[in-house]
């Protein structure tokens, strides 16, 4: 299509000429073309279809993602440019949908976007969160939460006519199907399902994200992840569970049968693929209704599932592996008890191992357990979290089912956190290797090569894009928080859920000793901006404490003049995708920190390197892949190992209070967590309790690698003072992060597990 064809496109979905247009209208207009553009790709084809089921989806802002893999976003910014018009500000107008909150449901996203580019027929289905997780607000240095609505009238998602009628124990509730068209670069358009119930009240919430847990048919699809502390909060989570399981069979038996399937063979039309323990649901109703439905006899049931079913675990925390109470199912959904003590049932018939049964002697049901059972294949997803489920957190399954266990190492949608967040180091990529990186990733290795590595040239070029997206982030920040930043000093930024196995407290602890340094003469060379973004569950008590400390020691550092030139501690407000794609361009150094053998693996670490960023963190998750790929020398590892930890964990052995009594360093930091001038800036409440989580727990180990982690980052510090050395390492992490992309992952996934036809779109 060329320009004159699609400005006349434009100009008719505007209904007006383009230069009379208002933003709003200009948005509008985009993004019915933009529709229209991307319905002339959808397809059926391929007999087989993948379902992605996922609680979250955070698949951002979507106009300019969407035009990108459509090929028309240059000529876009050209006919907007040429009538006065920019698609910059056209952006801001845009709604985030709040469906989704970190790393779990930014990988959904991704993989749409990867299924969709690479030809295969597969489709997401979720829920469609009205207000999603929560708004972040800071107040009196603590995280307050409000609703998040993001739906207009005029939006990314289309009202559809597929209902259904959902059964729980005391009433039905009638489901309606909305979608949000997903598409490929340069391929076909999928679509996400996201369903939702009309009868859901916006009003029932009344006091910050306060509401009637009990009021069902009112608060299904208000948020996700509803706050669980108390017994009718876990019982809403089963609701909403069951509820997006419960659509998404009765979707996929539908299709399956629609395309001739007898539903014995639904194995040869539809695979499952179930993102974490939410939807673990789906194998029992699914052989629900096949046996009180479609007629099918248990045993086959349950045979046509399993062979249906794949499960990918993203964790190695038991505490996330889910369990419910069997009351919790029989006040809920007591249509699927009998189930599940079938599934139970033929597990202790074949089993002696109390430690594999999906029904604990405790009667909780284990999620987990269910799917492993009853899929046939179980994944993790990176190199070493995939080996630690193997040989510690899953060995009792692996050992029944080593043919089920495989890695798939994640992946991210390269062209958002390249093309569309860093316009500028993309352009210059393609023009030193040409555009081929745009479609395959794995072409950015041919930036590992002297001729650009030894390019003095070059590498200025890099560390001068680099200067202005942090430019950019410093104005950016200023408009819309009123955040301060240096541009010239050091990024080093830690963006990710807060929660305290990912350590931003051990950051925290850092930044306290760094502040006491300079506060003694020790000033740093380039001055330091330490950004935060996390949000933290509403009822995770220490992970609010870790912001409170965070906020609390922004405030100490503003109000001293002796160290606010030299050091400068901000929390970005509300931290969501938008804000990801400032923040990551910007970064020097990525903050990948978590305790080794507890982070599955990580995508942030992917997109920093992706940008540039020099990772500084443990060898745990896609790190240790980061590693091997970039080198000892464009990387900076410390921290114990995960054996070292495992084994710790194993013996009880671990005590905080001796590390903090030898190291006077860590001892000064840990104590000026309850200093005067800290609980002057913040609630003394909040401050003794994480003192004393730190100081007699400490449960995910940050004193033992306090000491190194310190020495690590200095290294860091002193290095990046080399601006051409530096420069260097950050070219040779982009020619190294092709591997990352979401694109490899899912042709990993489709060659191992789905088996899906591949092609291009019509």
């Amino acid at each position: 299509m060329n320009q004159n064809q699609l400005e006349q496109m434009l100009t008719d979905a505007c209904k007006k000429d383009i230069s009379s247009c208002t933003d709003k209208e200009l948005y509008t207009g985009l993004l019915c073309l933009v529709n229209k553009l991307s319905k002339g790709r959808e397809s059926a084809q391929g007999k087989k279809k993948l379902y992605y089921i996922s609680a979250e989806f955070l698949i951002g802002k979507l106009l300019s993602n969407n035009m990108i893999n459509l090929g028309i976003c240059s000529q876009v910014k050209s006919i907007l440019a040429s009538h006065g018009k920019d698609l910059c500000v056209l952006e801001e107008l845009e709604p985030e949908p709040s469906l989704g909150n970190g790393g779990l449901g930014r990988l959904a996203a991704c993989f749409l976007d990867s299924i969709a580019t690479l030809g295969l027929n597969g489709d997401g289905i979720g829920l469609n969160y009205h207000f999603g997780l929560f708004k972040q607000l800071f107040k009196d240095n603590l995280q307050n939460e409000e609703p998040n609505p993001w739906m207009e009238n005029t939006s990314w998602l289309n009202r559809t006519n597929v209902t259904y009628q959902i059964p729980y124990r005391n009433f039905t509730l009638t489901s309606r199907m909305y979608d949000i068209k997903v598409t490929g670069y340069g391929n076909r358009t999928n679509k996400l399902h996201l369903f939702d119930v009309e009868t859901v009240d916006e009003s029932l919430v009344e006091d910050g994200i306060s509401f009637d847990k009990t009021d069902i048919s009112k608060n299904l699809t208000l948020f996700l992840y509803p706050d669980d502390s108390d017994r009718a909060g876990q019982i809403l989570r089963i609701y909403q569970q069951y509820f997006m399981v419960s659509n998404a069979a009765r979707l996929i038996l539908s299709e399956a049968a629609a395309k001739g399937s007898t539903l014995y063979d639904l194995p040869d039309y539809a695979v499952i693929q179930i993102n974490d323990t939410h939807p673990t649901m789906v194998i029992p109703e699914l052989i629900r209704l096949l046996t009180t439905e479609h007629g099918m006899e248990m045993d086959d049931a349950i045979q046509v599932v399993t062979r249906t079913c794949a499960y990918t675990n993203h964790t190695i925390l038991a505490e996330a592996l889910e369990t419910w109470p069997m009351d919790y199912f029989k006040e809920a959904v007591p249509q699927l008890i009998p189930i599940m003590e079938v599934l139970d049932d033929k597990v202790r018939r074949k089993f002696d191992d109390p430690s594999v049964y999906i029904i604990d002697k405790g009667d909780r049901v284990h999620m987990a357990h269910i799917d492993i059972h009853y899929g046939f294949s179980v994944n993790g997803v990176a190199a070493l979290h995939t080996d630690i489920l193997k040989k510690n957190e899953l060995n009792n399954f692996y050992r029944l089912y080593p043919e089920k266990f495989n890695n798939k190492t994640n992946g991210i949608t390269f062209r958002r956190w390249l093309l569309h967040c860093n316009p500028q180091l993309a352009d210059y990529i393609s023009a030193l290797i040409g555009d081929g990186f745009k479609k395959d990733a794995f072409e950015l290795k041919k930036l590992d090569d002297s001729t650009f590595t030894a390019n003095m040239k070059i590498l200025h070029r890099l560390l001068a894009i680099k200067d202005s997206k942090k430019q950019e982030l410093a104005d950016y920040l200023k408009e819309t928080q009123d955040i301060d930043i240096d541009p010239k000093s050091i990024f080093d930024i830690q963006v990710k859920r807060l929660h305290e196995y990912k350590r931003q407290q051990m950051n925290a602890l850092y930044l306290i000793h760094k502040y006491l340094e300079i506060k003694r003469g020790s000033r740093p060379t380039t001055p330091i901006t330490a950004i935060f973004g996390a949000k933290a569950a509403p009822a995770y008590t220490i992970a609010k404490d870790i912001i409170h400390m965070i906020l609390c020691l922004r405030q100490v550092i503003d109000s001293d003049p002796d160290v606010r030139p030299w050091l400068n501690v901000v929390m970005v407000n509300n931290y969501n995708v938008s804000l990801a794609e400032k923040l990551i361009p910007a970064c020097d150094i990525s903050e990948q920190i978590s305790l080794a053998s507890k982070e599955a693996s990580g995508t942030s670490n992917m997109k920093f390197m992706l940008n540039g960023a020099v990772t500084l963190g443990t060898d745990d998750g896609a790190n240790v892949e980061i590693h091997e790929l970039a080198g000892d020398d464009n990387i900076y590892i410390f921290g114990e190992s995960s054996e070292t930890v495992i084994r710790r964990y194993a013996e009880g052995s671990y005590c905080s209070r001796s590390y903090y009594e030898a190291d006077p360093d860590l001892k000064e930091a840990v104590d000026f967590i309850i200093s005067p001038a800290m609980a002057a800036a913040g609630s003394r409440e909040h401050l003794e309790r994480l003192y004393n989580e730190l100081l007699n727990k400490d449960w995910f180990m940050t004193f033992p690698d306090f000491k190194d982690y310190c020495r690590t980052r200095e290294q860091a510090l002193s290095d990046y003072e080399n601006r051409t050395a530096w420069a260097r390492k950050m070219l040779i992490n982009i020619s190294k992060a092709g591997y990352f992309s979401s694109d490899r992952t899912i042709e990993e996934y489709n060659r191992d597990i789905w088996k899906l036809d591949t092609g291009l779109a019509p």
